[in-house]
């Protein structure tokens, strides 16, 4: 494949997984590389690709020269690839928000992913995982996914955002539509998107009223009751938009993001026994085991930022509101940080892995994904055994997340000594 065949807004080079061998090439030959518009490209506008450890760093610390909201003035832009009417998501959806009001509004919902909250859900996180793996024990086989991925993160950000279990199921049906791209190209809608943003937008926005007349110790009534400071030195609520994005942000970045790393994490050391057996044998290796599905999965593929003024990256003048997009899985392949990146090592020591991202936009939920990743492999551990894959992985027909829609998996109850 030649540079100018390469086609990043082609979902179709997504369907087996991440194409590591096109980010391989482009790391070697253009770090920083212009993709032209292509017929898939969303708004015909083409956009820079930053494939390196070090670009992709410099590009994320770097929050007010490449903006996650707009290049000023415009009327469009995001952290995807097609532009967002600003004022709708960008500039209002928290991961598409730009400090300082990015950081107003971040700090009044860090408390509840702060250490001392994780502790306290720590415990009984572990009992949902037990009761999780304790419902599929006997039957010898399952969807790794929808059994076991699914739930212990969706049962999380029910709890963290105050959603009664019994609708949890509903937030994972209308999040899993609007992300999956089966059957529409990027830029596309179709009825049951639509339909489900609908009805997610909905139910988010009769939880926020009734948090607001009955609020409770849950992150939604946090942001809710919360108040920020405004561009002239006083304090405000967030609007109603405000908050109906923050809900719909913590629906799809709380379950979808983590749940994609359980599964493929699953998948990893099933396919590397060796490493599986040793994580059983020694969970002292649990911390490096976790910090490694998460660089080897890398759930985020990419996201974007628009420039604000001229600027250079890698040798290539870049114009102002110029595209300029970071491909994490790459990243965190890079052969010059990475010893041996496509080895997959729980006893990976050196490990500065982007899957969180970096620096502004830093995962306000990536102790608690780590904490989840480790609670759910304890339980699966301690409980059963003999792990294989007995069908073929299938994967959402995406570019944005590295996201699996069904793992199925045989296993036998564990022999207690």
């Amino acid at each position: 494949m030649n540079l100018e065949d390469i086609d990043l807004t082609d979902l179709d080079l997504f369907a087996e997984g991440f194409p590591d061998e096109v980010f391989t090439r482009l790391r070697r030959e253009a770090p920083v590389w212009w993709h032209p518009p292509t017929e898939h490209t969303p708004d015909e506008v083409g956009f820079w690709v930053v494939s390196t450890h070090r670009g992709a760093m410099a590009v994320a610390a770097d929050a007010e020269l490449f903006s996650s909201e707009r290049a000023p003035g415009a009327g469009g832009g995001g952290t995807i690839i097609q532009d967002l009417p600003y004022g709708f998501a960008p500039g209002v959806l928290l991961n598409m928000m730009d400090d300082p009001r990015h950081h107003r509004i971040r700090r009044l919902a860090t408390p509840a992913v702060a250490p001392k909250a994780l502790a306290a859900m720590e415990v009984e996180l572990k009992e949902r995982a037990g009761r999780i793996v304790d419902a599929i024990a006997d039957r010898g086989a399952c969807d790794f996914l929808s059994d076991v991925a699914v739930e212990l993160p969706l049962q999380a950000v029910a709890a963290l955002m105050g959603v009664p279990d019994a609708d949890r199921h509903d937030l994972m049906t209308w999040s899993n539509t609007t992300l999956d791209y089966e059957g529409r190209e990027l830029g596309e809608t179709n009825e049951a998107v639509a339909e489900a943003a609908g009805s997610m937008a909905e139910y988010g926005s009769e939880l926020i009223a009734e948090k607001r007349k009955v609020p409770g110790d849950d992150i939604i009534s946090a942001v809710t009751r919360g108040l920020i400071e405004d561009d002239l030195g006083g304090s405000r609520p967030l609007t109603d938009l405000e908050l109906l994005m923050f809900f719909n942000l913590l629906v799809v970045a709380g379950s979808e993001t983590t749940r994609n790393s359980i599964a493929l994490g699953m998948v990893a050391l099933i396919e590397h026994p060796d490493q599986l057996e040793a994580l059983r044998h020694d969970r002292s290796l649990m911390p490096t085991a976790v910090e490694e599905i998460l660089r080897w999965t890398s759930a985020t593929l990419y996201n974007r930022r628009t420039t604000t003024r001229p600027t250079e990256l890698g040798g290539q003048a870049i114009e102002v509101g110029a595209k300029v997009t970071l491909w994490w899985p790459s990243a965190n392949r890079d052969e010059s940080v990475f010893d041996e990146p496509f080895r997959f090592d729980i006893r990976r020591r050196v490990n500065p892995h982007l899957a969180f991202g970096y620096r502004t936009h830093f995962c306000m939920g990536a102790n608690l994904a780590r904490m989840e990743i480790r609670v759910i492999l304890d339980e699966l551990l301690d409980r059963l055994e003999d792990f294989e894959l007995t069908g073929p992985v299938e994967r959402v027909r995406t570019n944005k997340h590295a996201g699996v829609c069904r793992v199925p998996m045989g296993f036998k109850r564990r022999r207690q000594a």
